[in-house]
């Protein structure tokens, strides 16, 4: 008779004279589950599943490890896509985001949060998702890419971008969806689903930053320049030796001047910093991006907004603290083994306090979403989310 763990996909080994009493069959359950949304499908296979595993260890008084069966996942990036629609959402009366959606009109959709804050979308970030299954939503967050009005920093808050999210669900009319999120993408990834993890089918994460006082402190405090000191000298330098005990905070006076210059010079300085740390090797086309006074202006103003204000967050560890609103949910967490923008340890600690997530580290990875290794991993999550979609299981 099959096992609920056999059922589910996964074989198990044991080193025992005898076999374990065997268990009752899932089968008669199955039909009701397919009536059940993708979320609650997900919770209840969960649970099903570490109870199976925890029965089998108990029966045979060893401990086991769930091994998975194998399967072939795409690792290739999709080729390039236009977007079937683009537009504008007016989201308060100061902002307006812009957004866009690509892939199948009819397929599932998912929404990717980009990074930064005040990053942007690009056309290259449809690629990561099968456009014949997936319905791809991308969309700039308040201030940041073609939303308006740009580099804004009024109404702009983590709750604020949370509350977009859902405006924009709900103006495409989207029940439930699948949230992808890179460095700060994955930080608003969290604090949506812990919000909405009843709109939530499945999780991608990348680069993982928790906006903690221990992360900014190590890449913009001085941390991150033992590894980088020729690319820390500009950024540090910047700024005069007497208000170099916080540079955070230094920055923001100069990234708020009333002279505009003075705001172009200091947003370029401190997007040059993150972008000639982005990757494991230097990559002279991300470099070029701080020579963009339209997109560092946004980049750093927000950026540096968001880090003066700890993220807007109650406390310092709020979002592993809120891990079990979202303990079931299908989720990958890809990091690259030499981020130095979001070193490992927070991936780590997100690991720690959420083991159901499949954590996947690269050993050949800086920070970058078009690192090859990265890419092929983020392909391989959603291509895993995909076929559990596509299987109910």
């Amino acid at each position: 008779m099959p096992t609920i763990m056999s059922f589910l996909g996964f074989t198990s080994s044991l080193v025992s004279f005898a076999p374990p009493p065997p268990l009752p069959s899932l089968t008669p359950l199955l039909p009701s589950l397919s009536c059940l949304s993708i979320r609650r499908r997900n919770r209840l296979l969960l649970s099903v599943r570490n109870l199976d595993y925890k029965c089998e260890s108990q029966a045979s008084g060893l401990y086991m490890e769930p091994v998975k069966e194998s399967v072939e996942l795409n690792r290739n990036i999709y080729a390039n896509i236009e977007p079937y629609e683009t537009g504008f959402l007016k989201v308060s009366d100061l902002h307006s985001i812009y957004y866009e959606q690509s892939g199948s009109p009819s397929g599932h959709p998912v929404v990717f949060l980009h990074g930064g804050p005040g990053g942007g979308t690009a056309p290259s970030n449809r690629r990561f998702f099968d456009p014949e299954f997936y319905r791809i939503i991308l969309f700039d967050q308040r201030g940041a890419g073609k939303s308006t009005p740009h580099a804004c920093l009024e109404e702009n808050t983590t709750w604020d971008l949370i509350a977009d999210i859902e405006k924009l669900r709900e103006h495409l009319k989207i029940p439930e969806w699948q949230v992808f999120g890179g460095s700060w993408g994955s930080t608003l990834a969290l604090a949506y689903s812990q919000s909405h993890p009843e709109k939530v089918t499945g999780l991608v994460l990348r680069g993982i930053f928790l906006l903690r006082k221990k992360e900014i402190d190590w890449f913009y405090e001085g941390g991150a320049a033992a590894i980088f000191p020729d690319a820390w000298e500009s950024f540090r330098d910047f700024i005069p030796e007497n208000e170099r005990g916080c540079f955070i905070d230094a920055y923001s006076k100069r990234l708020n001047s009333d002279d505009l210059e003075i705001q172009y010079a200091a947003a370029r300085a401190w997007t040059k910093w993150e972008m000639m740390t982005a990757h494991l090797l230097p990559n002279e086309e991300t470099v070029k991006r701080g020579d963009d006074d339209i997109f560092s202006l946004a980049f750093a103003r927000i950026e540096n907004h968001y880090f003066v204000n700890k993220g807007f967050f109650p406390s310092d560890s709020f979002l592993l603290e809120n891990v079990d609103k979202i303990r079931h949910i299908n989720t990958t967490i890809v990091q690259g083994r030499y981020d130095v923008c979001c070193p490992m340890m927070s991936a780590w600690d997100l690991h720690k306090a959420w083991p159901e997530a499949d954590l996947k580290v690269v050993p050949d990875a800086g920070h970058s979403a078009n690192e090859p290794g990265i890419t092929t991993e983020l392909v391989a999550a959603n291509e895993k989310l995909k076929n559990i979609i596509k299987n109910g299981s």
